[in-house]
């Protein structure tokens, strides 16, 4: 910031006029993050690093508030997500949506993506090679967001995260932290998975309304 910049301000703050200042100073950073938000998203709909983009329709970025404060994340988008560009809009999303509710969150608090942004042959597995490719735009979308709380949806998704092979059932109920900025994590069953195996919604309610306890 240049020196007739710096003095300007000041005399404005002696006039009284913080307030104004400082929403100018907001709305400057909100369009610097929504650019960047904006230039991810274009990067990873460019991809072509591995090559799972010689068989997608389209990559699959996120969805929700990038100004939220619980960040889910899963392993990999489905054929829904694949053909629509959005995480978790299939049945296992529509699960995802009825938990979200019944714990009283809302997509204003939610923000969602995936470790991979393209969809693998047949929904298999993301192997690690993929997952090398596709770990910095995740990264990013962190660093972005800055969220309160993660939580990982599946057995995936936090063996990947927190770079363990332990059971998903034995992750359960813990507290852990992402990366460097150490960000607390949770883990809990991917809505797939409740689809097969309805008898453990029970336990991953536990785990939700343990998740909204944390925000509040």
């Amino acid at each position: 910031m240049s020196e007739s910049v710096v003095q300007q301000r000041h005399y404005l703050r002696a006039m009284g006029i913080d307030l104004w200042l400082e929403r100018q100073e907001a709305q400057q950073s909100d369009t610097s993050l929504q650019n960047n938000w904006q230039d991810l998203e274009q990067a990873v709909a460019a991809c072509q690093r591995c090559e799972l983009h010689l068989c997608r329709k389209q990559t699959v970025f996120g969805r929700g508030s990038q100004q939220a404060r619980l960040m889910l994340i899963g392993e990999a988008p489905g054929a829904e997500e694949d053909r629509q560009g959005l995480p978790f809009v299939g049945r296992a999303g529509q699960l995802l949506d009825r938990i979200i509710a019944g714990v009283g969150l809302n997509m204003d608090d939610i923000y969602i993506a995936n470790i991979l942004k393209c969809r693998p042959p047949n929904n298999r597995d993301p192997n690690a090679a993929e997952v090398a490719q596709c770990q910095d735009y995740l990264q990013q979308q962190v660093d972005l967001l800055q969220p309160q709380l993660i939580l990982a949806l599946g057995r995936i998704a936090a063996h990947n995260l927190l770079h363990v092979s332990t059971a998903l059932s034995r992750l359960r109920g813990q507290a852990y932290v992402f990366g460097q900025t150490k960000i607390p994590l949770w883990v809990s069953y991917h809505p797939a998975y409740l689809l097969r195996n309805p008898a453990d919604k029970a336990k991953a309610y536990e785990d939700w309304l343990k998740v909204a306890e944390l925000l509040k």
